[in-house]
């Protein structure tokens, strides 16, 4: 039998982070109707109710049991609002190291949820997981992306050339990419790849910016 991560709940200081549930369709097809999420994720286009709902009721648990990886529903404690999707995938279970991705709702960017989410997986896979080793891939434009991966610590080692494809609605590209590279409404994009190691989350620079002390996740089993 495979190994593979237990069905679990993360808290940190805003966020509850959770199974997907048949109830989060509605917004969790409103959330990847977004034009940016389109552009820089392959989360199947339409996105509709019909399939979030599956992904909730089939899709993530066999994703989960078959260890390839997890995936939670990021929640808002103070009003149960879903703001996020976090996804571990491409999971290594020799070399304890997992791929992370994350989406934001539009209406919830620029409060720092993505971050919170994120460093709060990254604290539970290292201290209650025996993880080793995290790795995130952002697309060369996807800045928010990039900024997200700084500010948890992670290391940018280097770029992954022409290993992603970034896509439009209606034949639209997003801003940034060349015009020579845009085809059908698809452009192919360079990935930079992130790793974090549990040394990192020790970094000075983390514990000024208030990401650690009292963003620490609790684990509810």
């Amino acid at each position: 039998m495979a190994a593979s991560f237990p069905e679990t709940a993360i808290s940190t200081e805003r966020l509850l982070l959770r199974p997907l549930a048949e109830d989060d369709a509605p917004a969790l097809a409103t959330m990847m109707a977004d034009d940016l999420v389109l552009a820089w994720t392959d989360q199947p286009h339409p996105f509709t109710e019909a399939y979030a709902a599956d992904l909730a009721r089939t899709l993530a648990p066999a994703h989960r049991a078959a260890g390839r990886g997890i995936v939670l529903a990021v929640t808002e404690h103070l009003t149960q609002r879903l703001v996020g999707l976090v996804e571990l995938r491409a999971t290594d279970w020799r070399l304890r190291s997992t791929e992370i991705s994350y989406i934001t709702a539009a209406w919830a960017r620029g409060e720092g949820y993505a971050p919170e989410a994120v460093l709060g997986v990254a604290q539970w896979l290292f201290e209650d997981r025996g993880f080793l080793r995290l790795e995130m891939r952002t697309a060369a434009g996807n800045t928010a992306a990039q900024q997200v991966a700084g500010k948890i610590g992670a290391i940018s080692e280097g770029v992954l050339r022409s290993a992603w494809i970034v896509r439009g609605e209606s034949g639209e590209v997003v801003v940034g990419v060349p015009r020579s590279r845009r085809a059908g409404g698809e452009s192919r994009s360079d990935l930079i790849l992130w790793s974090l190691l549990p040394e990192d989350l020790e970094s000075p620079e983390l514990h000024r910016n208030g990401w650690h002390g009292d963003h620490r996740y609790v684990l509810r089993d």
